[in-house]
């Protein structure tokens, strides 16, 4: 057992040292072609000081954010998550498709039952014509405030980025921090019907930056030398806001979103909704100094949320400490107009080497409405709970895995007959509606044909309050084709689509008060997960799944389930 331990700590070490090297950049390593990486996850409960308040969270071996992921395209997976918290835990690998191989995608009670307290389970997945950054995260509770991680995919040996080589790379994290326990938060919420407080801060790989008190140890820097350039991986691993983010001084090339490369562009800032992934080229041209790094949220509807402004340094090799930041000018917090030509840039490379795939042939066309809404609860503060919906209907989550109702054909644990369209159409952007906000409950899901074509219109409304809503489709990637503000206009708005380069992405903003139409062919059997990225609205029953039917084929079935999934 010892000599195993030590085995995989050496390999393990290995691959992340030769990554933080020369492997972190496109350079060919002497590493096996195909190799197989294993990591062990300890889940346990550890103190951690931020904001003058130390308190107990969930953690990855004692991290926050948790170890990165680093494996190359090809590799086999293998993560032996235990379980030492008092929670239930099961962990997403946010982004990676999982072909197949519905039991490594990791949402509780949608794909597995949960990892119960004192139990293993090995997440054991193929990497498989993907590459760049992607995360993993908790899908459990809350309990992605402080578990999670990055995912890095190195391309094949020998294929370099389709962009200027960096000298190096580094890592952002967008979090959040709570004083409070997370979950005591969400219960208290729950039990009054209301949404619960919001965090207390924002985070830079899991520290808020000097700005907040208590803070000048918590602050993470990067140094950088003048006349190199820098390659950063950002990610979005906070609950509930989607955040603008900005270097002092210095402009950002994005090339790539969601482990997907994009036609280079450059901007001031970037937006990144929960969920996503940037990664973006910085030059380090300007003069030598400290520069800060900063995040904000974006919001353009009329909901409280934490606005204050977390940030980390870019620091040039030789400035001495002392020397103060300075800030960028980052978009007003509620820059709609800017959040949307900022997405507008965003194509696919489309090279044949990176193609975009697009359907330009649809087989099955849905429209789904998301809604907000009030349901009678007599324990609640006003009489009502808030909740959302798709459609009309706000989702019960099942008991057990839907994915193992699925593949045993276990009944009466889900229907498949959720409504292709919104079951009463009305003017869904037009003046706030107050009354009949009662929803429909249900654990009921879309079934789709494998090897079909879909389109999916996702329509905002203006039941209680118009909002942005980040989507994220488990096992899939998707184009985003078409976006707009109001209403969609199923006779004029498709002429407008981009089927050349579209983005291609797991996860995808639905602009406040607007629509966004995504393509994907179904080539993925088993149940994958869509819902709000927003854990607030997710919590509320803001989500649905997919079943994917099997395809003729013996390679385009749902693999057998391994021996040690967790039971319910």
């Amino acid at each position: 057992m010892l000599g195993n331990l030590l085995h995989y700590r050496f390999e393990v070490s290995q691959y992340t040292l030769g990554a933080r090297r020369s492997d972190r950049v496109g350079y060919a390593a002497p590493v096996a072609e195909a190799a197989t990486k294993i990591y062990q996850f300890d889940i346990q409960v550890n103190n951690v000081s931020r904001l003058c308040h130390a308190k107990p969270i969930v953690t990855v071996n004692g991290r926050f954010p948790g170890p990165t992921v680093y494996v190359r395209e090809g590799d086999t997976v293998q993560i032996n998550v235990t379980n030492h918290a008092q929670y239930n835990m099961s962990i997403h690998w946010h982004g990676l498709k999982q072909f197949r191989n519905g039991w490594a995608d990791g949402p509780a009670y949608i794909t597995q039952c949960p990892i119960q307290s004192g139990s293993s389970y090995m997440y054991n997945f193929n990497v498989t014509g993907q590459r760049g950054t992607l995360w993993w995260h908790a899908h459990i509770l809350w309990l992605r405030a402080t578990v999670y991680g990055a995912i890095v995919i190195m391309p094949k040996q020998g294929t370099p980025f389709p962009f200027q080589r960096p000298a190096s790379e580094e890592i952002l994290v967008f979090g959040e921090w709570w004083h409070a326990d997370v979950e005591e938060v969400v219960k208290q919420g729950t039990s009054l019907g209301l949404p619960p407080n919001m965090s207390d801060a924002h985070t830079i790989n899991g520290k808020p930056g000097p700005l907040f008190p208590c803070s000048e140890k918590h602050t993470f820097a990067m140094e950088v030398e003048k006349g190199n350039t820098y390659l950063l991986r950002i990610i979005n691993a906070a609950l509930n806001d989607e955040l603008f983010f900005a270097i002092a001084g210095h402009n950002l090339t994005v090339v790539e979103i969601d482990a997907v490369y994009t036609k280079p562009f450059t901007t001031s800032a970037i937006l990144i909704a929960p969920g996503q992934t940037t990664n973006v080229l910085v030059h380090a041209n300007q003069m030598p100094g400290r520069y800060f790094m900063a995040v904000r949220p974006f919001i353009d509807a009329p909901i409280p949320i934490d606005n204050k402004t977390a940030t980390a340094i870019f620091q040039y090799k030789g400035t001495l400490n002392t020397v103060l930041p300075t800030l960028p000018h980052l978009p007003s917090p509620n820059d709609t107009t800017f959040a949307l030509s900022y997405n507008k840039k965003l194509k696919s490379l489309n090279t044949p080497r990176f193609p975009a795939n697009v359907p330009l042939k649809v087989d099955r066309n849905l429209f789904f409405t998301v809604g907000l809404g009030m349901n009678p609860c007599s324990s609640c503060v006003n009489g009502t709970r808030l909740t959302a919906s798709l459609n009309n209907i706000t989702f019960v989550m099942p008991q057990t895995g839907l994915l193992q109702a699925h593949y045993f054909n276990t009944k009466g644990v889900f229907r498949t007959d959720f409504p292709d369209k919104p079951p009463t159409p009305f003017n869904y952007t037009g003046a706030p509606l107050t009354a009949n906000l009662g929803t429909k409950k249900g654990t009921r899901l879309v079934r789709l044909a494998f090897n079909s074509t879909v389109e999916l219109v996702i329509q905002d409304t203006n039941l209680l309050t118009v909002e942005s809503h980040p989507f994220h489709l488990h096992g899939y990637n998707f184009f985003v084709v078409g976006t707009g503000i109001g209403n969609f206009d199923p006779k004029n708005d498709p002429a407008k689509y981009n089927l050349i380069d579209p983005p291609e992405r797991n996860t995808v903003g639905v602009p406040t008060g607007g629509w966004t139409a995504i393509r994907f062919t179904v080539d993925n059997p088993g149940v994958w997960f869509f819902h709000c990225h927003l854990e607030l609205h997710t919590g509320w029953g803001l989500k649905t799944a997919f079943v994917v039917d099997n395809g003729k084929q013996a390679d385009q079935t749902v693999l057998p389930p391994p021996k040690d999934l967790p039971q319910c």
